[in-house]
């Protein structure tokens, strides 16, 4: 498997997850025990996140960009639609975009960027500056759980429940990733407006506490929805039971109930 940085374990039907803006495959280690006796799980970096370079010179980072990379690496390291997908934020997007090509066989998308009713104006990066900043000091700082609580509030119900380690690596990977500000703006600059439109089975995950991101007024009815208690708009530490239940459920849908 070449093309993108990525993880594999697991035995079972192939499932590929994205990670938010900002982050990278390691995001999800919290619910890859739960998921390894039931999928062969495959964490991928975006293109310009993690491991994996940026796209091509010349190439707008859009979220149907990054789909088309991921399909072309999965692709060829799974075979063709053979595969199920599941994103978070920016990664929930992409998700989307891969099933409105009938790329996988099932899409979940927890918290997912770009149903927005209309494009989102810039944002300056502010926070990621300050990322950038803190990273010689960050794995002393997070050491400290009230730092964890006020690095992480923004987007975790439960902060404190991030080790150390895995908070620093948050705030490292923010920093760092070289295609963030392209993807971006990229993302804010447009939406997904073809959620009815995507023709295989597709389950949306909807954290409680999630600060980011709103549930749009109307969902189309055959589109499955699960909630999640008691999280926020990146659930992995929050509850990780609940998120591979989620994930578990959403790549389970039998295609021929659509």
């Amino acid at each position: 498997m070449t093309g993108l940085a990525h993880d594999r374990t697991g035995t079972g039907p192939p499932l590929v997850l994205l990670h938010p803006l900002g982050a990278d495959r390691h995001v999800w280690r919290p619910v890859l025990a739960h998921l390894a006796a039931h999928r062969e799980v495959v964490t991928v970096d975006l293109p310009g996140f993690g491991g994996s370079a940026p796209l091509p010179p010349g190439v707008t980072p859009t979220p149907g960009a990054l789909a088309g990379a991921v399909r072309a690496f999965c692709d060829d390291a799974l075979g063709p639609a053979s595969w199920h997908v599941a994103g978070n934020s920016l990664g929930g997007w992409v998700a989307l975009a891969l099933g409105l090509d009938r790329a996988a066989q099932t899409v979940t998308a927890i918290a997912p960027a770009g149903l927005w009713s209309a494009p989102l104006a810039p944002k300056p990066g502010v926070a990621r500056s300050l990322a950038r900043a803190v990273a010689p000091v960050i794995g002393a700082a997070t050491r400290v759980t009230a730092v964890r609580r006020v690095t992480l509030l923004g987007t975790m119900a439960h902060p404190e429940r991030v080790p150390p380690a895995d908070a620093a690596a948050l705030v490292r990977s923010y920093g760092r990733a070289p295609g963030f500000t392209a993807v971006n703006a990229a993302m804010r600059a447009g939406r997904f407006p073809d959620l009815d439109r995507v023709g295989v089975p597709v389950t949306l995950v909807w954290p409680e506490h999630d600060r980011l991101i709103a549930r749009p007024r109307t969902i189309p009815a055959a589109i499955r929805e699960i909630a999640l208690p008691g999280c926020g708009h990146i659930p992995m530490w929050d509850d990780p039971g609940a998120v591979a239940a989620a994930l578990l459920a959403g790549s389970a849908v039998p295609a021929a109930a659509w």
